[in-house]
């Protein structure tokens, strides 16, 4: 077994130690994101991001421009007036129209080809700022959802960078900044660009068009497995979580995260068994899952194999420095 995670610590360190991103690439995107303002029906002003992706047309969320009676973007300090939008709004995501918009277009690489760990930049106009926003991270989470892949990353956002842009270190629009969960921990989700690709052919709708709910504004119920297991998951409600993620590895049993969130609460409720043989899953199916390795360390550490509990801290390591940090003190605990 160590054999074979020193393997994989050696395949990581060639392949999977990204820089963040620098200055220079950070100015680049920078000059792709705009900053929209909206006229709401209801009298009031609302204000978000969006992201250059064709001539005459950006991307943001809709739920920045829904109930809009009038939109306008701000692309170095020109004012633009909106004409029409294209929207989905199940997928949260509106192209609007700009015409005569004077701002270079964004590259769009293809969202399901993104790595766990690939870093990643989030670049955005937060309320009240004239100036974009930037915030570097990893990718933490990939979710397959209709054709492509909603993106966990560790790259923060804050209010008004919604329909802001995600980025690869080549520059590449990768996402759509959309929504976080509640609480001081937030997961951080950014939808594929895929699904931004496939608005291009579709019919424009007045401004004024009706708007619609997105998937992550249903009722709970509704709401697919990735956003279920987040609550239970950070308050440690072990039960819910285990029956959350036991119907979810069942229903889409290739969900490398479905595997993971059912080895975290067998952990938790010290099934190690288990949970061990989930977490060598959830590894099968992606060697730089950080969380597996993380967990699996303290699994070696309890079943007195110190050694191996160490090589998954190197492994850690290379992938994310805090979490191995934190996986140190972690092992110290259990002594």
């Amino acid at each position: 077994m160590t054999r074979f995670l020193l393997a994989v610590l050696f395949t990581l360190i060639a392949t999977a130690a990204n820089a963040l991103p620098t200055d220079v690439l950070v100015t680049k995107v920078n000059k792709h994101v705009v900053k929209v303002h909206v006229a709401l029906d209801n009298g009031r002003y609302g204000s978000g991001s969006g992201v250059v992706i064709a001539k005459n047309k950006i991307v943001t969320n809709c739920h920045v421009v829904g109930h809009a009676l009038s939109i306008s973007v701000v692309a170095n300090g020109v004012t633009y007036q909106a004409s029409a939008i294209t929207p989905d709004w199940y997928h949260d995501l509106c192209l609007v129209r700009i015409d005569d918009l004077d701002a270079p277009v964004a590259k769009m690489a293809a969202s399901n080809q993104l790595q766990y760990e690939q870093a990643v930049v989030n670049v955005g106009y937060p309320n009240f700022s004239l100036v974009p926003n930037s915030t570097a991270g990893y990718v933490k989470g990939l979710f397959p959802m209709d054709g492509s892949v909603i993106i966990r990353a560790s790259s923060t956002f804050r209010l008004g960078q919604s329909g802001g842009g995600l980025f690869d270190q080549e520059g590449n629009l990768v996402g759509i900044t959309t929504l976080k969960s509640p609480g001081r921990h937030a997961y951080y989700y950014n939808m594929p660009v895929e699904w931004v690709q496939a608005l291009l052919d579709k019919p424009e709708q007045a401004i004024t068009s009706k708007p619609e709910k997105a998937f992550w504004a249903t009722s709970a119920e509704k709401w697919p497995y990735f956003m279920k297991v987040v609550h239970p998951y950070l308050t440690k409600d072990w039960k819910n979580l285990y029956t959350v993620a036991q119907t979810w590895a069942d229903n889409e049993p290739s969900n490398i995260e479905a595997w993971f969130y059912l080895a975290a609460a067998e952990y938790a409720k010290h099934d190690n068994q288990n949970a061990e043989m989930h977490l060598r899953k959830v590894m099968a199916m992606n060697a730089g899952h950080s969380q597996a390795i993380y967990y699996l360390a303290l699994v070696a550490e309890q079943s007195g194999r110190h050694t191996e509990a160490l090589t998954n801290v190197a492994l850690l390591n290379e992938l994310d420095v805090d979490a191995a940090t934190k996986l140190k003190v972690a092992l110290k605990a259990l002594h």
